[in-house]
């Protein structure tokens, strides 16, 4: 193949792509749905917490993790499908397999940081709580809580990316367009219900 020709398969790649994926129609077609979507599932993690009034009364300082928790899960598992669909258009991945390097490397790295911002999270959550004088249950309890709801809401959701990404992309849909407000709205509601399974856990204790 010359070089003209070699240009001119890749000029006629590019328009395919744009026609494709990063046209103004296909954006708005394939992302309205799911932002519809995240709207009615931040409603429902609403729903959720104001089911917890208990909890927000009998823990104190879990109210000022809840944002930290939900706004990490959000930020991290965003992240690891914005990744996912880069290496899934450069081909790096092209299906489900969790020997594929590329693929496992960016899970252990969400769950890595994961771990160190929870365990920041709930030790900041206490200290402010002290210092703004709204009371705090006490450190481990708040390092518990939101240690344990990341670690299994971003378990959960990390491979809910996983298959959401490769599997938009399987049905033609660009995953930048699709993964990061469906796992935003995902996110929101996991990581309310983890919270709540683990402030009652406290309780319990």
């Amino acid at each position: 193949m010359s070089h003209r020709e070699r240009d001119d398969a890749e000029a006629e790649y590019v328009e395919q792509y744009l026609g494709e994926y990063a046209s103004v129609t296909s954006i708005v077609k394939e992302a309205l749905p799911f932002e519809l979507i995240a709207v009615v599932g931040g409603i429902i993690s609403g729903v959720i917490l104001s089911g917890m009034t208990n909890e927000l009364e009998m823990i104190p300082g879990l109210i000022v993790i809840i944002p930290g928790v939900m706004g990490l899960r959000g930020n991290i598992s965003s992240t690891l499908g914005s990744r996912l669909g880069s290496a899934i258009h450069m081909g790096l991945i092209t299906k489900i397999d969790f020997k594929n390097r590329e693929l496992t490397n960016n899970i252990i790295g969400s769950m890595l940081l994961t771990i160190i911002i929870s365990v920041f999270l709930g030790i900041l959550g206490h200290y402010v709580s002290v210092l703004l004088g709204f009371g705090s249950a006490g450190l481990l309890k708040l390092v518990f809580i939101s240690l344990l709801s990341g670690f299994f809401s971003g378990l959960i959701l990390s491979f809910i990316s996983v298959y959401l990404s490769i599997g938009a992309f399987r049905f033609g849909f660009d995953p930048d367009n699709v993964v990061t407000p469906s796992i935003a709205t995902i996110g929101d509601i996991i990581s309310v219900m983890m919270i709540f399974v683990f402030a009652r856990l406290v309780l319990m204790i």
